[in-house]
């Protein structure tokens, strides 16, 4: 059945219907279709188009309907109707006869899709956001436990300077906060109701949109119905979250596999998410990390591609809008998969400590202490960067590590060298120096960890 076939005279071609349907896509507002359409037949009572008699039954047969697709889901996919609009009205119409005609009064396709979709996207971003709460929480739990283990940070994937695997962990947690925070924002701003636009003028009864959008549990009704039916700014911004937040897992799985590295050795991921190889014996592939890399171009291409769908897109509604949907469903997917998966990942890793404390010692990550005592001692910094340059020089050649020098060797460079010297450039001391706010010293992560514990009702 067609919600359009008045003004034609021809059946449409068949290759026509194929290439226009969107059930196959739009099935999954079957719940919010159903929600907005009741709340819809309670606003119509409101101003006599539906008696209180008709719109109970007509919401009866709504719910009926619902418990069907709940029983058997693929019920829809097995119609040829356009989109889930059309289908759900023609259960209706096949239920209640005439009855079932008049719901669908002072309302169109264009305001019903869009509501439907900001429906949907609210739920779903509960989801997300339960699920980057989860991450962050684990994060926290491994921070705790790991706040002794130093290891060397890296700049230019190089040795810097040393961190502890628990600061690490804290700093991943400072991006998923951020994109908890763009994703409530998100969420404010598509908390605006656009039934009751119509088609792109308004509608001609006398809906009290502001109860309406109380009822669909809408912040507010939208204020220009032009814009409302055409608006997908909030589709673009929950894309462009989702692929800022997959852009923090690619590069919290790049590190995590490189940590992994046979080379590095730094963690031991778990059995439960790694696999083997159909011809090395030796072999345990982080595939679940490689996975979510692999995942984050998908989402960051369904971004583009919604983008450049909107870009030359005339006010107000364009058919062009109904290919918006497969991409933000397919990304919402990956993004909630991807950080469930990343849970799981976290779930039994284990910190090889003194492989991370060898690096840090044998990647010279105290240098910069060693330069730091020569300026306390007097010396201006570009000297004891110097010096200390050549010091490293001398030490990788012999392969020792700072605090092996001998002191006497330290003289031969700077007379300004004492036996303090070993008690400032350790790791331990590195640590402690930076205490200020944001630090790596034990007692700013210790700190960190309890109010983000506090926070999160740990």
């Amino acid at each position: 059945m067609s919600l359009w076939g008045g003004r034609f005279i021809k059946e449409p071609d068949r290759f026509f219907k194929i290439f226009n349907r969107s059930l196959n896509v739009d099935y999954k507002l079957v719940k919010q279709d159903i929600f907005l359409s009741i709340q819809w037949s309670k606003a119509l009572t409101k101003v006599n188009v539906l008696t209180l008699e008709e719109q109970k039954k007509i919401e009866f047969a709504l719910n009926a309907i619902l418990k069907e697709v709940e029983i058997n889901s693929k019920i829809i996919l097995e119609s040829q109707e356009e989109d889930i609009h059309s289908w759900i009205e023609k259960k209706l119409i096949s239920s209640l006869g005439s009855l079932g005609k008049k719901l669908h009064t002072g309302r169109s396709r264009n305001d019903q899709v869009t509501t439907d979709l900001k429906l949907w996207c609210k739920c779903n971003i509960k989801k997300i956001l339960n699920s980057v709460n989860n991450l962050k929480k684990k994060l926290i739990n491994l921070a705790e436990k790991n706040q002794k283990s130093i290891m060397p940070g890296y700049t230019h994937l190089q040795s810097a300077q040393p961190i502890t695997f628990a600061y690490w962990c804290l700093a991943y947690l400072e991006m998923f906060k951020r994109d908890e925070s763009r994703l409530k924002d998100a969420l404010y701003r598509l908390d605006e109701n656009p039934l009751g636009s119509g088609a792109l003028a308004g509608t001609a009864w006398k809906i009290n949109r502001e109860e309406l959008s109380i009822n669909l549990g809408f912040r507010t009704a939208t204020k220009n119905a032009l814009d409302s039916v055409s608006d997908r700014d909030y589709v673009i911004e929950l894309l462009s979250t989702a692929s800022i937040s997959m852009i923090h897992l690619s590069r919290f799985s790049e590190d995590l596999i490189f940590f992994n590295s046979g080379e590095v050795n730094f963690i031991e991921l778990s059995d439960s998410v790694t696999s083997g190889s159909s011809l090395m014996p030796q072999k345990k592939n982080p595939d679940a990390l490689e996975l979510i890399r692999g995942k984050c171009g998908k989402v960051c291409g369904n971004l583009i591609s919604n983008m450049i769908l909107l870009k030359g897109l005339p006010l107000s509604y364009n058919k062009d809008m109904q290919e918006d949907k497969k991409n933000l469903f397919e990304t919402i997917e990956i993004w909630i998969n991807c950080l469930k998966m990343s849970v799981l990942v976290l779930e039994n890793i284990t910190v090889n400590l003194k492989n991370c404390r060898k690096s840090a010692q044998k990647g010279y990550t105290n240098a910069t202490e060693l330069a730091d005592y020569l300026v306390k001692k007097g010396m201006p910094f570009r000297d004891a960067h110097d010096i200390t340059g050549k010091i490293i020089l001398y030490a990788s050649k012999l392969n020792l590590s700072l605090e092996k020098i001998e002191l006497k060797v330290f003289k031969n460079y700077s007379n300004l060298i004492e036996k303090d010297v070993y008690e400032n450039i350790s790791l331990n001391s590195s640590l402690k120096k930076r205490d200020a706010l944001g630090g790596v010293s034990f007692s700013q992560v210790s700190k960190m960890i309890e109010l983000e514990k506090k926070f999160l009702n740990m």
